[in-house]
């Protein structure tokens, strides 16, 4: 199964686009296989709150590492309430095959309702070996290696270690459209070229 989130606040974005794109692609290869979509902006996920915190404490003071077993951690109604937002997000995620995320860099991370979204399915010693994770992002500048602003780069950087050092998945492809702000910032104009290559590039990657 393809479970398919995105992330910007922007209805017409390049993230959005690349995001799209993948998504036809990889069913078009895979007819047969699900598919789950989420729009994390238009229908946010909640913050994670102090009966979520308790749900946590329970699973990492049990040792509770079967993820089937997390509901072990429910015993008091607002923690059933908690459990009744999670419960649906973590199930699609433990259904996927492949989690495609489409998600822009804001302020050199991701968008707050990206983050609520991975909070709400995190739990201590999680795994999701097996799993893959595509993400697609569209960044204002230039953040790629070798670039200077590339110390400053925190969404790429922060999801890849999460990925690996909380989910153990280290089949993680991501794929950018940089330089965004070029075909609006006077300054980046003389960047416009460098920006719509690197668009190509992208929509290329997603397409095949």
């Amino acid at each position: 199964m393809l479970l398919h989130l995105d992330a910007s606040a922007r209805r017409a974005s390049y993230s959005r686009e690349l995001s799209r794109r993948y998504a036809e692609t990889w069913r078009a290869a895979h007819p047969d296989a699900g598919y789950v979509y989420r729009d994390l902006a238009a229908d946010p996920v909640p913050h994670i709150g102090e009966a979520w915190t308790e749900l946590c404490d329970y699973v990492l003071e049990h040792q509770i590492t079967d993820i089937a077993r997390y509901k072990e951690a429910v015993r008091t109604p607002a923690q059933e309430q908690a459990w009744a937002v999670l419960a649906p997000l973590l199930d699609e995620v433990v259904a996927a095959d492949v989690i495609l995320i489409g998600t822009p860099m804001y302020n050199f991370s991701i968008p707050s309702s990206l983050k609520a979204w991975i909070d709400q399915i995190t739990f201590p010693k999680m795994s999701l070996e097996g799993r893959s994770f595509v993400v697609t992002g569209a960044r204002g500048g230039a953040y790629g290696p070798g670039t200077p602003r590339e110390p400053v780069d925190h969404e790429e950087r922060y999801l890849r270690d999460f990925f690996k050092g909380h989910f153990a998945v280290e089949d993680v492809t991501f794929v950018h459209a940089e330089l965004v702000n070029a075909r609006l910032d006077p300054a980046l104009a003389h960047l416009r070229g460098a920006h719509e290559a690197s668009l190509a590039a992208a929509l290329e990657a997603v397409s095949r």
